[in-house]
């Protein structure tokens, strides 16, 4: 798998991160923008690290390659993904906190973020990893194994973002009420946002983004 990560150095040298996953069909750059429009203070200290999806063909999109953390098989209410490239992209996520905690940065201080399938890797990396993560932002998202993971793995409780557009055609918005209530009832802290847009990011929701982020990592 490539893991080439487009990063972002935080003005003061950094002592909390954000690794943020884009979405199918999408790559790295793809929330770049979404770090000035946070409007962070001058001398923050947030590293942004956006990974990049391989390339690889797509089933349920006629077996078009693009960008994707894994194969979707079927369309289900919750979809037939490949698993072992699920396995895959879990382990590129854990390494790259691997190597912020070598760099010293504190678990707690590590925030995850993914759209859409993005959000699916990043739920299941937190769980599995069972380390005390700063969050999650599940953003337009779902969390297809999430059930499985909350059975088997017992770990420190997470504080989960979630958003997700009221008019979203590609994950319709129940899907990412349970992925946030199934969070909610083993324990964990969530927040539910909802926003009138589609399978997207919208002004609002950046500013709630902003405002949690600054709740878990006081710059």
């Amino acid at each position: 798998m490539s893991n080439q990560a487009l990063i972002i150095e935080s003005p003061q040298p950094a002592d909390a991160c954000v690794i943020w996953l884009h979405g199918l069909g999408a790559d790295r750059y793809d929330f770049v923008p979404v770090v000035k429009a946070l409007e962070l203070p001058a001398d923050h200290r947030v590293r942004f690290i956006f990974p990049q999806a391989p390339t690889r063909p797509v089933t349920i999109n006629g077996g078009y390659p693009m960008p994707c953390w894994f194969d979707i098989l079927a369309v289900t209410p919750q979809r037939v993904m490949n698993m072992a490239q699920l396995d895959e992209s879990v382990a590129m996520v854990r390494g790259l906190i691997d190597e912020q905690l070598t760099a010293g940065i504190a678990a707690e201080r590590i925030i995850l973020a993914g759209f859409s399938q993005g959000g699916a890797v990043i739920m299941h990396t937190a769980l599995e990893s069972r380390l005390p993560l700063g969050g999650i932002m599940a953003l337009s998202t779902y969390g297809p194994t999430l059930e499985q993971l909350l059975s088997d793995h017992q770990g420190p409780t997470l504080n989960a973002f979630f958003a997700h557009g009221l008019y979203d055609d590609i994950l319709q918005p129940e899907m990412g009420r349970k992925a946030h209530d199934l969070l909610q009832q083993a324990g964990h802290a969530t927040q539910w946002h909802a926003y009138p847009m589609a399978h997207e990011v919208c002004p609002q929701e950046i500013g709630d983004i902003r405002t949690w982020l600054a709740g878990r990592l006081a710059f």
